[in-house]
């Protein structure tokens, strides 16, 4: 953590609203991509997104710098969405008409390549797609292992930190996610 993110955090334990306000432009990016990606649509992601801050807000006082701020506010979010996928048991029921549907709300990573032909954008479209409705088959904890290490790019201590487990822990789950993801794309494999 920098000096100034030190003190932003600092300034908004006194209540300073200013501060808070530029801790979460910092990360709003991070904990969106978080969020989308563990709920699987941007209703629940938005409600996750919204009970991050609210809870980092609401508890920032506890904050004791013992790991960075960007961490400490990821384990509330992967927290928060395990809580709600587990509420709403999210991921069960998946409409065939959902997945066709290009205005849906089911999220898919935005990856665009100006030099990719038209072909080339429907099959990286499906790939998307793919890749999302096999997160979907994962478990959360899985999910958030594989969308921290591989979206967010936390090594494995920083995932254990955040998940409050062993190192050997997320290896098995990141391990597992990929294992599961790699069955579900077989068929998109280029021989």
């Amino acid at each position: 953590m920098d000096n100034h993110e030190i003190q932003l955090v600092q300034q908004a334990q006194q209540g300073n609203l200013k501060a808070f306000e530029k801790l979460v432009i910092r990360y709003d990016r991070s904990i969106v991509q978080i969020a989308n990606l563990m709920m699987g649509n941007r209703a629940d992601a938005q409600d996750v997104y919204q009970e991050t801050f609210l809870r980092a807000f609401q508890n920032i006082s506890g904050f004791r710098f013992q790991s960075h701020f960007k961490t400490w506010l990821t384990r509330i979010a992967i927290n928060t969405a395990i809580n709600m996928r587990r509420k709403r048991r999210i991921g069960q029921f998946i409409s065939i008409f959902d997945l066709a549907d290009e205005n849906s709300d089911i999220c898919v990573i935005p990856v665009k390549d100006v030099s990719m032909t038209a072909d080339m954008e429907q099959a990286s479209a499906e790939l998307r797609q793919q890749i999302e409705k096999g997160l979907q088959k994962l478990s959360s904890k899985e999910r958030a292992v594989f969308t921290l290490k591989q979206y967010q790019d936390y090594k494995i201590k920083d995932i254990a930190v955040i998940l409050n487990c062993a190192e050997g822990t997320v290896k098995n789950y990141l391990f597992r996610a990929t294992q599961k993801l790699k069955k579900h794309l077989v068929p998109y494999y280029n021989i």
